[in-house]
This record gives structure tokens, C-alpha cells and sequence, in this order.
């Protein structure tokens, strides 16, 4: 599905801001081309969350009044569960190292994110590789010596 949004890009104190005037949120770029590419990736992945959560799309406004004395861009992005990249519980399980039984523990706590898509239940690669990244190095961590 297309969603067309308008931005407001302004100065910030270091960075350039890109706010979206129908939703909570933003982003920042060190440059115009790079922050236009970074509210680009922040609409991707808010109307992806919005549609794998059944959360209402906002009805898009246009030609807005500039809040910061910005400049407005406008920012188009197919987006929808069908374009979450994706695995398999199968997938999680062998990328992460652990069981299919442990990767059901780790959805039921939340440690995963899940969507229904197809009659299919999936893991979003997104949950799967901070996962990774949060994974405790084995074995038992090391003391810290106290100094007396």
C-alpha cells in the first residue's frame, strides 16, 4: 500500500530534523539528502508497525503551515505487512541457536515480534537481529576485584 505523508525538515541544534505533521515522531540527518532519506526509513517501518498491529493508518494533510520555519517535503513508501522482512519461527530458532520451544518462550515474553500474515505467524528479522545483538557471551561472568 502507498502512504504519502508531508514533513517539516528543520535545523536542530547539530542535525537536521524531518517531523512528520500527521504522527507522532521523527528523525534526524546531518544533511538534506540524508535526513529526506531518513524520514523515508522512518515512514517504511512506522506504517509496517501500524499495519502488522492493526493500528489506523492517520489521514495525511498537505500543504501545512511550516512549525519550526522549516521547509515541507513530501515522503511516499510502500508499505505493509507483506514488504516486514520476515522468518520463519523455524528461521529465528536456527539463527538464534536455540529450540522452536524456546523461540515460543520468547515471543510469549515479548523478547520477539510476531504479525499474521497469510495465515502464517512470523517473526520480524528486525526482533530476530536484536536479539543477537543482546545475547550474553557464554559463560559465568567474571568477578570484579574490590580494592581495599
Amino acid at each position: 500500500m502507498l502512504h504519502v505523508y508531508e514533513f517539516e525538515v528543520f535545523e536542530g541544534e547539530r542535525l537536521l530534523i524531518a517531523a512528520p505533521y500527521d504522527m507522532e515522531g521523527g528523525t534526524q540527518g546531518a544533511d538534506f539528502k540524508e535526513v529526506c532519506e531518513m524520514a523515508a526509513d522512518w515512514l517504511q517501518i512506522e506504517m509496517e508497525h501500524r499495519a502488522m498491529h492493526g493500528l489506523p493508518f492517520p489521514e495525511a494533510t498537505f500543504d501545512n503551515e511550516p512549525r519550526h520555519g522549516g521547509r515541507n517535503i513530501v515522503v511516499a513508501v510502500n508499505a505493509g505487512k507483506e514488504t516486514v522482512m520476515r522468518v520463519t519461527a523455524a528461521e529465528a530458532a536456527r539463527r538464534l541457536r536455540v529450540t522452536r520451544g524456546r523461540v515460543s518462550q520468547m515471543i510469549t515474553a515479548g523478547l520477539l515480534e510476531t504479525f499474521e500474515l497469510d495465515g502464517r505467524t512470523w517473526v520480524t528479522e528486525h526482533s530476530v537481529e536484536a536479539r543477537l545483538a543482546d545475547q550474553p557471551r557464554p559463560g559465568r561472568p567474571r568477578k570484579e576485584k574490590v580494592e581495599a
